[in-house]
């Protein structure tokens, strides 16, 4: 019997699956996971945001089930060896190693393109996303403290790195 982990498929995100990646956004970025809820107020929105080829996505039986963005922080020649990652997994896939094979995935592809840092933000208030990064690798490289206030409380965004 095939776990769902052994029937992912990960591969660089396509024009046609924009639909399904603001499907995705909509039901993965709420107050508990960002700032604030994530809506895009078009497709052309997205694909102007999230190009074709600029994140890894990863099907399981066909479906899109996740995926892992990634961009260069400032567009800098000097920052060029950075890439900041934001990743999302569906809930009905989620603590199934779909978020790690995602993660070292965006590892591999990075090294192959001479990247060695990979950097991402994650509110205090998401100890789950916390866990996770941990448990990828990644550090916390500082905390802008009380930095955005959600739901009555203030919240600390995180900053976490993993040297390659």
């Amino acid at each position: 019997m095939k776990t769902r982990q052994e029937t992912v498929t990960i591969r660089f995100s396509e024009m046609k699956d924009a639909a399904a990646l603001m499907e995705l956004d909509e039901l993965v970025w709420d107050r508990n996971t960002a700032p604030e809820p994530l809506k895009w107020s078009s497709r052309d929105h997205y694909l102007l945001q999230c190009p074709p080829g600029t994140q890894l996505v990863a099907l399981h039986e066909g479906e899109l089930c996740g995926y892992v963005g990634f961009r260069s922080p400032t567009g800098l020649n000097s920052n060029r060896h950075v890439l900041e990652l934001n990743i999302a997994v569906h809930p009905a896939h989620q603590r199934q190693g779909i978020g790690q094979r995602l993660i070292e995935a965006a590892k591999d592809m990075a090294r192959v393109e001479g990247i060695a840092k990979l950097r991402l933000r994650v509110l205090s208030s998401n100890p789950g996303a916390l866990s996770f990064y941990r448990n990828c690798g990644f550090k916390e490289e500082g905390r802008l403290i009380r930095e955005f206030y959600v739901d009555g409380r203030y919240v600390d965004d995180i900053l976490m790195c993993y040297f390659l």
